[in-house]
């Protein structure tokens, strides 16, 4: 089958090419991307269009590899070796299945998403390596050797917070997923929004956009932002005349927490509003002056 998006995810010409390579050459996917692009929401949409299941890995700071391939509940064994369980004669009840094997064992194709790669340690990916390649591992504990039955669809994401490994590259089919411009992101909000006003749509983006353009902003709003938004904007009932009309001199928009992250940010549209208001100000009192001297050389 071939990847084309869908009804609830808009994929670009390029998204869809890089998909369908990383199928065809079956290598996992490499997707990197502004957070809140979409690229946890891509591995799912691939798995609902090829109807497979979704086995999800969301790797954190402290995750190792070796958890999503299994771990050994030694402590669970010990536990039940003193309360005299008869289990603890067969290692295998203490094997903990990861992501990882429950891909490869699964009786159809699936789709494994390894999330947010960067987030774990340096040596993680490298101690992935060979797994990914051959599609294989081994359980020291058991001695069993645990291939995958059919190879899956792998998906790895990255939001590009530290650099990963050559060897690692190598084995990857890369894509950037670059922010969407005007009219991806009207696609995007018709999907998420169906109905919604396109005068609505209009003034939001044009506020979006300016927003994401301020100099210095730590971090610019996203799709995932910008939905959250206009979701709130249609639950107050605000129309598109009051983003028409908004002072320009008040530079955070209406209902801003769905847009802006941190106080820092905050604080820049605050001086920047100062400053237009300043500016305001002294161009007002400059024309006065202006007009006033006009009006003083004027003969009687």
């Amino acid at each position: 089958m071939i990847f084309e998006g869908s009804d609830r995810y808009v994929a670009t010409a390029d998204l869809q090419l890089a998909v369908n390579a990383a199928i065809t050459l079956q290598r996992p996917l490499l997707i990197k991307g502004e957070p809140g692009t979409g690229k946890t929401l891509l591995a799912e949409e691939i798995a609902r269009s090829l109807d497979a299941p979704l086995y999800a890995w969301h790797v954190k700071s402290t995750t190792k590899a070796q958890q999503g391939l299994y771990e050994y509940d030694a402590v669970g064994r010990l536990r039940d070796s003193q309360l005299g369980d008869a289990r603890v004669h067969d290692i295998a009840h203490y094997i903990r299945r990861g992501p990882v094997w429950h891909a490869f064992d699964a009786g159809r194709r699936a789709v494994l998403l390894i999330d947010e790669i960067d987030k774990a340690d340096l040596e993680f990916p490298n101690d992935l390596l060979q797994e990914l390649d051959r599609m294989t591992f081994h359980v020291h504990e058991t001695g069993q050797t645990v291939a995958a039955r059919q190879r899956p669809v792998v998906v790895i994401t990255s939001n590009n917070e530290k650099e990963l490994p050559d060897a690692f590259l190598r084995r990857c089919f890369f894509h950037y997923i670059a922010f969407p411009d005007r009219a991806t992101l009207e696609r995007i909000v018709a999907v998420h929004h169906p109905g919604i006003a396109a005068d609505l749509v209009r003034h939001a983006l044009e506020t979006f956009f300016e927003l994401r353009e301020v100099p210095g902003l730590r971090k610019k709003p996203s799709t995932s932002e910008l939905i959250d938004w206009l979701k709130l904007l249609l639950a107050d009932s605000l129309s598109a005349a009051a983003l028409r009309e908004r002072d320009p001199a008040k530079a955070i928009p209406p209902l801003y927490g769905a847009l802006i992250k941190n106080e820092q940010d905050v604080q820049l549209l605050e001086r920047l509003a100062f400053m237009h208001r300043r500016q305001s100000r002294g161009w007002a009192m400059a024309r006065a002056a202006r007009v006033d001297g006009d009006l003083r050389r004027r003969p009687c």
